[in-house]
């Protein structure tokens, strides 16, 4: 499900569990690994993509609407472990976001250093509302620390997905590329970054990275409360209505 190359001190993670990269208990699992792993095998900058057209779909959901209480729960610690993975790693991360990037695929992104995303009919956002969900605290105060409250406040209630060109324009994502350059973009920002000196690179990005981290402590219940808010009957229904669209749309 993953696809790891190393570009010189630069580790590409790609994800490769066709054919939308939706995020399974073992994907998951596997990026964590990737992701714990990549600076202990000496990885100096790290890039997270995708095959083109397509970063990450987001969670499986017809897959986890199969599990129980249980498995759910280790679902999201997982998520949440790799989300705190991303941000608090001791070498940079670029998200090279290769195409749409809904929900998961976006919260993974926004955990990153960096977001590189293609050019085109591409789209990005937290669109968890709409499907029945309200957005765990953790995500929603990281996409505002980005993009700014008002801005965030717009993009999580409506839970707008936004063309990529959109998406750089509010600070969602950093940069744009053709979606062929979109990789080698992302492996030249963290060639750019290993280049600076690197006690005054490594201290001065830690600074910021606490106030990521910081977010992932305010809320010792979250965890739990996201586990009550999938079984809650409105969100089981709005999801159960979400799959039978996707369904409809494969039939």
């Amino acid at each position: 499900m993953l696809e790891i190359t190393d570009h010189g001190p630069v580790r590409e993670i790609r994800l490769a569990r066709p054919p939308v990269n939706a995020l399974s208990p073992e994907l998951l699992a596997a990026l964590l690994s990737a992701v714990q792993a990549a600076p202990r095998e000496g990885a100096k900058a790290l890039v997270l993509s995708g095959p083109p057209g397509r970063f990450s779909a987001g969670l499986d959901v017809p897959l986890l609407l199969t599990l129980d209480r249980s498995a759910l729960t280790a679902l999201w610690e997982s998520l949440y472990g790799l989300m705190r993975s991303l941000a608090g790693s001791p070498i940079p991360v670029v998200a090279a976001i290769t195409g749409h990037s809904p929900a998961g695929g976006a919260v993974m992104a926004i955990f990153c250093d960096r977001r590189v995303m293609a050019e085109g009919p591409f789209v990005i956002g937290l669109n968890e509302v709409p499907v029945g969900l309200a957005l765990p605290p953790v995500i929603a105060r990281r996409l505002a620390q980005l993009v700014g409250h008002r801005t965030a406040v717009r993009l999580a209630t409506e839970g707008q997905l936004l063309p990529s060109a959109e998406a750089c324009a509010v600070g969602l994502v950093d940069a744009l590329a053709p979606p062929e350059q979109v990789v080698p973009a992302a492996i030249a920002w963290c060639e750019s970054v290993l280049a600076l000196p690197s006690h005054a690179y490594r201290a001065t990005r830690e600074l910021f990275q606490r106030e990521v981290l910081a977010v992932f402590d305010q809320n010792p219940a979250e965890l739990a409360g996201v586990t009550e808010m999938w079984f809650s009957a409105e969100t089981q229904a709005a999801l159960k209505q979400l799959v039978a669209r996707l369904q409809q749309k494969k039939g």
